[in-house]
């Protein structure tokens, strides 16, 4: 059977904490910036926790066993 090979796109876009959590950026950061205030910004540049429903899926593109 051949090894599972990591998805391009997820790799870029996921990543695994050292506790085991699944981490992603925000959305809405990518331009458009001037009339977001800066309270907002600051938040969306914070990494967020992938929900749970999404996770097995994600899990599996990036390669990584429960």
């Amino acid at each position: 059977m051949p090894k599972m090979k990591t998805h391009s796109g997820a790799k870029r876009r996921f990543r695994k904490t050292g506790t085991g959590k699944v981490v992603r950026r925000r959305a809405n950061l990518s331009h458009i910036r001037l009339k977001k205030k800066g309270s907002r910004t600051r938040r969306l540049s914070l990494m967020d926790e992938v929900s749970k429903a999404d996770l097995p899926r994600i899990e599996k593109l990036i390669g990584h066993k429960k």
